[in-house]
């Protein structure tokens, strides 16, 4: 799953720091989410989405496998 996580972040001049810590998570995970390495539970992705007051599928492309 692709996402814009980072893409959001930076529009809000935001650290992954803030970030983790608003949503309850640790700055690693921010990272392997922004990086692809990791993808979220729905839970985090929505708290992820509210975050930023965005819908999720603004954030989070999901791509099937061929």
């Amino acid at each position: 799953m692709k996402n814009k996580v980072e893409e959001y972040r930076k529009q809000y001049n935001e650290k992954q720091e803030d970030l983790a810590n608003s949503v309850g998570v640790s700055r690693q995970t921010i990272i392997s989410i922004e990086k692809g390495k990791y993808n979220p539970s729905i839970e985090l992705a929505f708290k992820i989405a509210r975050h930023f007051n965005k819908a999720i599928e603004e954030i989070f492309i999901y791509e099937e496998e061929k």
